[in-house]
């Protein structure tokens, strides 16, 4: 993949196994290349968030910055993006679901209600992070009834199982919701608009 933004500038690497945000990067004209951290998101976050040390919007940055340094250490002179999720609810911070009867609980919980989307980014070189940001996104469910959540996950299929929440709301999941509050970007995975205004600030990309 070649970019006119980027001759003779530093490599850029996604890490990250995420779809859409190789997409977004794509769309905007990006060259990179994709290197997925390899780290234990479950035991991460089980060590970052117990008992509630850290907020929410924290946590996505101590995750983001973990996996763009992870990346970064093995492939110092690129530029390397870490990006994380967290979902906030009430009191409590959920997961991607591991398995769609686990989707289907999660989903019955959120309808009808507000939750928060905490999701960060962090730009990383040299085994460091140099930047990273924090976008919160507010978005409130309709009245689901469990026969309509049934069958949407029925025709949304494990792709589910990816997000944090149980949708996507680049697809179907937009179906689940009366109102969203905050940056689309953000809220598909990655704060796009302040990610380029880092990577220009960085002589990563052309000004």
């Amino acid at each position: 993949m070649s970019s006119f933004l980027q001759g003779g500038r530093p490599p850029l690497i996604l890490a990250s196994s995420s779809k859409i945000r190789a997409l977004l990067l794509e769309a905007a004209g990006l060259a990179f290349i994709v290197e997925p951290p390899g780290l234990d998101e479950s035991i991460m976050r089980q060590a970052v968030g117990g008992e509630r040390l850290l907020s929410p919007s924290d946590v996505a940055e101590v995750l983001a910055r973990a996996k763009a340094e992870a990346v970064s250490d093995l492939a110092r002179p690129a530029y390397v993006i870490g990006a994380d999720q967290v979902l906030s609810f009430g009191d409590t911070v959920l997961s991607k679901p591991d398995s769609m009867e686990a989707a289907r609980r999660q989903l019955l919980d959120l309808r009808g209600k507000s939750h928060t989307l905490h999701t960060s980014v962090a730009l990383a070189t040299n085994g460091a992070t140099v930047w990273a940001e924090t976008h919160t996104a507010t978005l409130t469910m309709r009245k689901l009834s469990p026969e309509f959540i049934g069958r949407y996950l029925a025709a949304a299929g494990e792709r589910v199982l990816s997000s944090v929440g149980a949708y996507q709301i680049e697809s179907l999941g937009i179906q689940l919701f009366d109102r969203i509050e905050g940056d689309y970007f953000s809220i598909l995975g990655l704060p796009l608009l302040p990610l380029l205004a880092a990577l220009r600030r960085e002589g990563v990309i052309e000004g």
